[in-house]
This record gives structure tokens, sequence and C-alpha cells, in this order.
């Protein structure tokens, strides 16, 4: 082997380990967040084995719709590897199907009022925000929240379809976001 190509086969080992390590941590379920939605760091994906109950913390990948379109325009959601391309978002579940939201300054589940649900008119550029009317989450939806100010959450883009949910979201290293 000549000099030339063992360098060659030492830079690619380099490049490749990294790569290598990524894929077996994503193909165990674990996932990077970065935004201040929830704590940042390493998560695991944990597979349900039960039904959903209001207060899982959830990953569940974002439906491909004009919202998420919008959100991935304006930085709200991320690119991953979930379908359009978007990142999983990781959310609580504050409401199951039948259950009726009401959208006004706050948010209303079955007329109680969902702690740290301030609806904003604008982003933090001063853009407008469009949110949810409102109403009853259909069958086959859930309605998510972060308590985080800032979240692009269901009171935005209303409920969206459990058949997106990738499993429970259990943070393994993380740290609270500033």
């Amino acid at each position: 082997m000549t000099i030339r190509r063992r360098r060659a086969a030492i830079v690619g080992s380099i490049i490749a380990l990294p790569a290598l390590m990524l894929a077996a941590i994503y193909g165990s379920g674990f996932r990077f967040n970065l935004t201040p939605s929830y704590p940042i760091g390493l998560w695991r994906i944990e597979a349900l084995d039960r039904s959903l109950i209001v207060g899982d913390l959830v990953f569940i990948c974002p439906p491909e719709t004009a919202a998420f379109t919008l959100g991935l325009e304006r930085g709200y959601v991320r690119r991953g590897l979930c379908p359009g391309w978007l990142s999983p978002l990781i959310k609580t579940v504050v409401a199951l199907p039948g259950q009726h939201v009401e959208i006004d300054d706050v948010v209303m589940i079955d007329r109680r009022v969902l702690p740290h649900s301030d609806v904003r008119a604008a982003d933090a550029q001063g853009r407008a925000l469009p949110s949810y009317t409102g109403g009853l989450v259909p069958f086959g939806h859930l309605f998510l929240h972060s308590s985080f100010a800032g979240s692009y959450d269901s009171r935005y883009f209303g409920p969206i379809p459990a058949s997106g949910l990738l499993g429970l979201a259990r943070p393994v290293l993380t740290v609270a976001a500033p």
C-alpha cells in the first residue's frame, strides 16, 4: 500500500467512525434535542406499551402541513428524518381525542386553563403568529404543549395525527436551557 493510499484510508476512517457512531446512536432510539422547549441534550425514544395518557412526554413526527412549512421557514422546527425531512418534536400530550380545546389569550382544555399556555400574537421577531381556532380533538389526533413560552406547539398548529408518534421521550443526559 502506498503512503498516499494509507493516508486516504486513515482519513476515511477518521471521518467514518463518528458517522457510524451517530448512526448507531440514532438506530438505538437516541436523539439530540437542541431546542429550548425541553432540556438540551441526549434523549431516548422509549417504546409505548400502553395507551397514551395526558401528561405523557413524547417524540412525534409532525405532519406535512402548511403550519409546519411555515414553522420550518421561520426556524420554529428543524430539518430531520421525519416525513418532509422535518425533525421530530418533543412535546407533552395535554389533550386526547374527544377533549374540547378553547384558544383565546390562554389555552383551555375541557374548560380548565392549561398552565403556561399564553397564546402570542407574534413571534420573537414580531411576525404574526397564527393560532389554532379550537374545537374537539379529532379521533386519531393529539393536542401537544410545552410550557416554554416560545414553544411552537398545538396552540399554533392545532392537533396533529397520533400516527406520527415515535414513543415516549426520556432524558438521558440533558442540561436546562439558560
